[in-house]
This record gives C-alpha cells, structure tokens and sequence, in this order.
C-alpha cells in the first residue's frame, strides 16, 4: 500500500502543538513550501538546461512568533536529522556570523537567515515539522530553505520577488550546506502550480506550465529506502566533469552543445568527461520533447523518454545504484505502466514512474515482491507552491 501522508492542515495542526508544548504559547505565523520530484531533466539544471518538475502534496511547515530580542530558537519535528534538535542562534549585528556547523539540519535556516533580503532579522521562535523524506531525492533540503523563507516574510516583510527568494534559497545550500545544486529544486518549490508540471529554462529562469491532470493517469514516487554516502563527494565531481567538458569544447555550458559538436570532439575528450556530457547534451533534448508529449497526452511516448533518460543515467552518468535500477526494472514489467527512472541527485533515494491509475495497487504489489529492500511508495499529485498558512 502506498504511505498515507499527513496533509498540510495535520502537519501544521502537530507544529503547533510542538510549539505549545515547547514555549508555551501559541504560534502567530506559519510558512509551507512543497518537496519536489522531477519527471524528467536529471543534472542540467547546473548545465543550464532544461527539467520538468512537479511540486509535491509532501511538504515543510514552520510555524512561530517574533520575540523582543535579536535572539532565535528553531526546534525541529523530524526525528531523521542530526541532534541535537534545538538550535539556539544570536542574530545581533555583533554578534559571530552564523557559520554552518552541527547539527546540519539547522545550516539551511542558517543559510536562509544570512541571506535574507530583509535586515535586520528580528528574534523569533520557530518549530519545523515536514512530510518530505530525508535523502530520498524529494528535495526536503529546498523545501525546509523555502518554507523559512516564507516563514520570515512575515516576520519581516521583504519586496515580496519571487525569483529573489528562489535565488536566496539556493546561495544558502551553496554557502551553508555546501551544495552546489542548480536552481531546479528551489524554484519549483516556489512557483509550483497545482496540476501542472513545470518547464523551466535554467538559462532564462523562465516556466512554461505543463498540465498534469489527467484522471487516468497517476505519478507513483517509490523510496529505495536507501542513501548511499557517494552521493555528497559525487555530486561536485559531475558539475565539475561537466564545467571541464563544456571548456574543452569552447562553450559557456553544455547547454550550447549539441551532438554534433560532442561527436566532432570525442577524440580530444577523455572517455569518462565524454559519457557525461554526452548524458547532459541528450538528457535536454530528451526534456523538451517529453514536455511536448504530455501536452500531447503522448504518455507512451514520454514513458519511453523516461526509461532513456534513467538508463543515460545509470550508464553515462553514473549516478544510479542496483537498488534503483531493480525498482525501475520491476516497475516497467507491469501492463499499465507508462516509464520509470531514477529521480534526484542518485546514489539511493525515488524513483518516479507514470502509470495508468487502475493499475496502481497491482504496480505497488509487484515491486513489493521483486525489490531486495523495503519500498516506501507515495501516490502523488502536482500541487501549488510555497504560501503562508493562517492560524485560526
């Protein structure tokens, strides 16, 4: 059976009762912004290309209130972080900037707090409390910058920009988490649009609306249930290999590379830097033509793109496992099934798969019976991005 997931008005209602039970008052203010999966475009958000993301019904909530000192206090829910699980900062001007450290939860609020567009921050009391699974590729670090964010903004009202805050966002996972991640995750989380699937132009920060709200049709997300350590060392080594590729062939990025240009230099490319870009270089031409095959309702079609995308992945790339190659293989033996593939950085984490709806409970028995390991799957919806919740 697929994971049943506390929706937004349960989430907020046990952040508020955390929050009681931690300050004893009750919150004033509270933020939410959604985790993310993306259909297809895996690692050209940094190459400046092209995805296809979806915003998520899983989501982060922070609730809280202001105080009278430049001091804050962030308490978190989940129980997967790092301890401790309360983080005491001093926000005054004088006071030691606030440096990523332990516990690692807290340098996305730290990242977000320093970057913040509108200063002073003021003190306040916060509690987070999220449904987006840790490490599984959903985006939950994205989802966490972006939900404080929207916390803040009502603390401190900014000029209320949306692709400010986007950009906010990811400098913090860059300085404070020490993530070098494109601009995707971010910005899905923020302009998500409920039943739509987002083109986004990495290069333009522009979004074309996909609809995604076929009836017969169902995203099923299914967590490996495993992370593997490679992924936090190997994910700058690729945008490393991608930033050497792209100079070797005279081109700001990947983005203004085509096959044709990949071919004319392989012999001047080492076999490894060749297989990356190569990924890359197919992996946005494949991006696009799949946007056109679901506003074509082409789901066959978009489903074949999705299995090239996840072997370009596992073969050139490098960045799958057996855990999610056996998912998707298990996945793709069903009738019904449209595709399937890896979703997020690799090395562990979901896979997404497009299938018919009337097929959902046979798809999820099956995978239970192949996989080696213990699947969690989650049935999900293209859902609207980050807002402000009221408290009543």
């Amino acid at each position: 059976m697929a994971a049943r997931v506390p929706d937004v008005s349960e989430l907020l209602g046990s952040a508020r009762r955390l929050y009681e039970q931690v300050f004893g008052e009750e919150p004033l203010v509270a933020g939410c912004a959604p985790g993310r999966v993306n259909l297809i475009g895996e690692h050209t958000d940094y190459n400046h290309g092209f995805v296809l993301p979806m915003a998520l019904p899983l989501v982060t909530v922070v609730v809280g209130s202001p105080t009278s000192n430049l001091r804050a206090t962030i308490v978190t829910a989940t129980e997967e972080v790092d301890e401790p699980r309360r983080v005491d900062l001093v926000l005054a001007a004088d006071a030691p900037p606030l440096s990523p450290g332990s516990p690692r939860w807290a340098n996305y609020v730290k990242g977000v707090i320093v970057h913040y567009k509108a200063v002073p921050v003021p003190g306040f009391r916060a509690v987070v409390a999220s449904t987006v699974p840790l490490g599984g590729g959903l985006s939950s670090s994205a989802s966490l910058e972006v939900a404080f964010y929207t916390f803040l903004q009502q603390l401190k009202p900014d000029n209320g920009d949306k692709m400010s805050k986007v950009l906010t966002c990811q400098k913090a996972e860059h300085t404070h988490a020490g993530v070098p991640c494109g601009i995707m995750d971010q910005f899905v989380s923020v302009f998500g649009i409920e039943g739509h699937a987002l083109l986004i132009d990495c290069r333009s920060l522009e979004a074309i609306p996909v609809p995604l709200a076929d009836p017969d049709l169902v995203v099923l997300i299914t967590n490996s249930n495993v992370k593997h350590s490679l992924t936090g060392s190997e994910y700058p080594i690729r945008r490393k290999q991608c930033e050497e590729a792209a100079s070797a062939l005279g081109k700001d990025s990947l983005r203004n590379v085509s096959i044709r240009d990949l071919e004319e230099a392989k012999a001047t490319l080492d076999d490894v830097t060749y297989r990356r870009a190569r990924h890359v270089v197919e992996e946005i031409e494949r991006t696009v033509q799949a946007a056109e095959a679901l506003k074509r309702g082409a789901y066959k079609e978009f489903g074949k793109l999705m299995v090239e995308s996840h072997n370009s992945l596992r073969n050139q790339y490098e960045v799958s496992c057996s855990e999610l190659d056996e998912l998707v293989s298990a996945a793709m033996e069903v009738e019904g099934v449209y595709g399937s593939r890896m979703t997020g950085g690799g090395f562990g984490g979901c896979t997404v798969t497009l299938l018919q709806a009337h097929v959902v409970d046979k798809v999820i028995h099956h995978i239970q019976e192949r996989y080696s390991g213990t699947p969690t799957f989650y049935i999900t919806t293209p859902s609207e991005g980050a807002r402000t919740l009221t408290l009543t």
